[in-house]
């Protein structure tokens, strides 16, 4: 008999998260998940001031080991990994060889010849056929580890003063941002990476997944003290779109490349070849008509995603997100505009339930633009 849908896939975390009264959903990747617990301002606000756990578990982890691993990696990441050392951390795009984004992702470099990444949710379905694909002819071997590692995310001011708490084989003072070391949290060997999506001071544990449930609760009892609440995923965005951080599938995807959402920076053309190089070389000389923005909005009601933007009536791009930032008491958005109409200031308006709604480009990120809090 033929399954109409994957199954149900459960984080390792997911009775211990259905405990705590969360509001579940299907995320990415056929994942149930976290969407809210005590509400999203709530959340959001309390990992700006104090600290909040993500559970991370549904994003895709792909373990690449043998003596072509740093070859393979570097032939399908717009980065370079030739550069990186062990213990370090990067961040990454994965174009096609027309130069759109199959994935943004993280890599970390475990030793000479051991990479992992960390994939979105829903792009672990074809990131791993894409690896297994690349590594044909090259010594490198590919394994999705993504239900034997649990993955929760510690984000906040006090993250590390909780995790300190909690961690004595861990010098996490000196752990620098887009690094990651190891230790131990009640006898489970932990891995530590000061890395996250949410503008904050924040680390990222990968935990072995028969484990995670220890793990969880050791959290929840000394988090007590440091003010430590969970956030679903529903919070990871709305601090997320603070900061303008492209989601995979909401402001970028395969049809666009890295220039389109300022993602560019990260592309290192002179490492020599990888999927995507030429068409991306292309697209920098020509250049774009059009670029992502940020939009402050009018009122207190969110556009709809793909509504239309326009500029004196005239169609002027569309909106990839909307929503409350809650950190500045303002309605943002996110959108594809056409040039002129990105410049910082422009005045254009956004039908929200029937009403023209008056939006303002403005400079992104929306908070801290300076990543002061992400040094700690």
């Amino acid at each position: 008999m033929m399954e109409t849908s994957l199954a149900e896939r459960r984080s390792p975390f997911y009775s211990s998260i259905v405990g705590l009264g969360a509001t579940m959903g299907r995320v990415g990747g056929d994942f149930i998940s976290a969407k809210t617990y005590s509400g999203i301002a709530d959340e959001h606000l309390n990992t700006r001031k104090n600290v909040g756990v993500q559970d991370l578990s549904t994003m895709g982890k792909m373990d690449i080991k043998g003596p072509d691993a740093e070859a393979l990696v570097n032939h399908v990441i717009v980065n370079n990994a030739a550069a990186m050392k062990p213990g370090q951390v990067r961040y990454s795009t994965v174009c096609r060889e027309d130069g759109g984004i199959m994935d943004d992702l993280t890599v970390f470099r475990l030793g000479p010849e051991h990479f992992m990444l960390v994939t979105g949710s829903v792009n672990r379905l074809k990131m791993l056929p894409w690896l297994l694909h690349h590594a044909q002819g090259r010594k490198a071997y590919v394994t999705d580890i993504t239900a034997a590692i649990a993955f929760p995310t510690i984000q906040g001011p006090r993250s590390r003063e909780l995790l300190k708490a909690m961690i004595s084989d861990a010098d996490l003072d000196g752990l620098k941002r887009w690094s990651f070391t190891s230790g131990h949290i009640n006898g489970t060997r932990v891995l530590i990476s000061r890395t996250g999506v949410t503008g904050e001071l924040g680390f990222e544990l990968f935990v072995p997944a028969d484990e995670a449930a220890s793990v969880w609760d050791a959290l929840m009892r000394t988090g007590r003290d440091f003010g430590l609440k969970p956030y679903g995923v529903l919070a990871m965005f709305t601090l997320g779109l603070e900061k303008a951080y492209p989601a995979h599938g909401i402001d970028m995807d395969e049809s666009r490349t890295p220039f389109h959402v300022g993602l560019d920076r990260w592309i290192k053309f002179d490492k020599g070849d990888f999927v995507g190089r030429q068409a991306l070389l292309k697209v920098r000389d020509k250049g774009l008509d059009e670029q992502w923005v940020g939009l402050i909005l009018d009122g207190d009601k969110p556009a709809a995603t793909d509504a239309r933007v326009l500029a004196d009536g005239e169609d002027a791009g569309t909106v990839t997100y909307s929503d409350h930032g809650y950190s500045l008491g303002k309605v943002l958005a996110t959108a594809h505009l056409r040039l002129p109409f990105t410049a910082i200031g422009t005045e254009l308006s956004i039908d929200i339930d029937g009403r023209p709604t008056r939006a303002v480009v403005a400079p992104i990120p929306f908070f801290d633009p300076e990543g002061g809090r992400l040094r700690g």
